[in-house]
């Protein structure tokens, strides 16, 4: 499963020649890309929800938030003095934005997650049912060669038999011409 929100082209890639698709069952899901569809603009606002969670966009806030604190105590710049209203605006701005990306995102990735948990039960269903088709063709491949066993074995005890009759007859044949023959 691809952990950025474009489709795998892997699940989009033709059948190979002689060989079942692999990723068949995921085909009809692949309208589930992107959380907030395909062009360029989507593709960054997912990008930017998933960023949102990263350790380098925390220590990377944090290292923000604690010069802006410092350098404003220190009085260095005097734009934003305790209780920091324009630090707190700008929390407040990224949260406005930050929350609606992130439930999309996560609602949609939900989405994906659902349609591929589906395509492997198909997949796996699809398995069983093949499996099953082989164990029946097997019982009855095995029917048979016990059929054919049986039948050989009928044919060697006739054939033994037909055997033993021809050496009895061949003895009689010769018994009896030996004793009519003149001496």
């Amino acid at each position: 499963m691809p952990s950025s929100g474009t489709t795998s082209s892997v699940a989009q890639t033709p059948p190979v020649a002689g060989r079942s698709h692999f990723f068949r069952f995921h085909l009809p899901h692949g309208h589930l890309s992107s959380a907030f569809g395909d062009d360029w603009f989507a593709l960054k606002a997912e990008g930017f929800a998933r960023f949102f969670g990263t350790p380098f966009f925390i220590v990377g806030q944090t290292i923000v938030v604690t010069a802006w604190i410092a350098l404003n105590v220190a009085g260095v710049f005097k734009f934003d003095l305790y209780p920091f209203i324009l630090l707190n605006l700008a929390f407040s701005l990224q949260a406005a934005y930050a929350a609606p990306l992130i439930l999309l995102a996560q609602t949609r990735q939900a989405d994906r997650d659902k349609a591929h948990a589906e395509a492997d039960a198909q997949h796996r269903e699809s398995i069983a049912v093949e499996n099953a088709q082989r164990l029946v063709i097997a019982g009855q491949q095995t029917a048979q060669l016990l059929e054919l066993v049986r039948q050989n074995t009928a044919l060697t005890e006739l054939t033994k038999n037909l055997s033993e009759r021809i050496e009895t007859l061949t003895a009689e044949i010769h018994g009896k011409l030996v004793t009519s023959k003149p001496e």
